[in-house]
């Protein structure tokens, strides 16, 4: 059985795809565990509520599973996903306006990015002294990610860390080529200046 489960881990994203559209459910598996971190690393720079990232990547992940078999081209599936990504931040969205804010008190306020529960709380795991740095580091940028509006944060995320194309952006985003270059460049913009003082 493990050389099984090897033989899957051994196959290609595309490869995973087709055999999943011919309800190969090992095949399915291990395409879904190979995209849930991604999945969640997407959500967690989209979504300011912690509590709502896994929820969302439960959902994004289960209608990939659901929908497979609609995809048209296995070369597409990046894409494909992060259209699924995509309409789930908007469906939130708009589901988030129609709901008055509830602040939870378990929840750190994001808006101090200084004042931290964690940065007093000694972390035993963290030894190495650039570990700890690369973890605020990004967690400062993710922080300035969050900050943007909504329309430049999901074309910067699906840019820099999925790595789409301006056509594809375009495609997920139902905008033009013209529109998503404009915003990314704002979006770096209002990266850059918020960053300036940490880089």
């Amino acid at each position: 059985m493990p050389s099984h489960k090897l033989q899957y881990r051994k196959l290609t994203l595309d490869e995973l795809v087709v055999l999943s559209q011919q309800s190969d459910f090992k095949a399915l598996e291990e395409l879904i565990r190979r995209e849930q971190r991604n999945v969640f690393a997407t959500f967690s720079y989209l979504t300011k509520k912690r509590e709502d990232v896994a929820d969302l990547t439960q959902e994004a992940l289960l209608r990939v599973a659901k929908n497979i078999h609609t995809l048209k081209n296995p070369k597409h599936f990046k894409s494909w996903l992060n259209q699924i990504v995509t309409n789930l931040f908007y469906d939130e969205l708009r589901k988030a306006s129609r709901k008055p804010d509830v602040i939870s008190m378990d929840e750190e306020p994001d808006e101090n990015p200084n004042f931290s529960l964690k940065a007093i709380i000694p972390d035993k795991k963290c030894k190495p002294a650039e570990k700890c740095i690369s973890s605020e580091l990004e967690q400062i940028i993710k922080n300035a990610i969050r900050a943007l509006p909504e329309q430049f944060r999901i074309v910067i995320v699906l840019r820099e860390l999925q790595g789409l194309s301006y056509e594809e952006i375009a495609e997920a985003t139902n905008t033009s080529v013209g529109t998503v270059k404009s915003r990314i460049s704002r979006a770096r913009l209002k990266l850059k200046d918020g960053l300036k003082s940490y880089i």
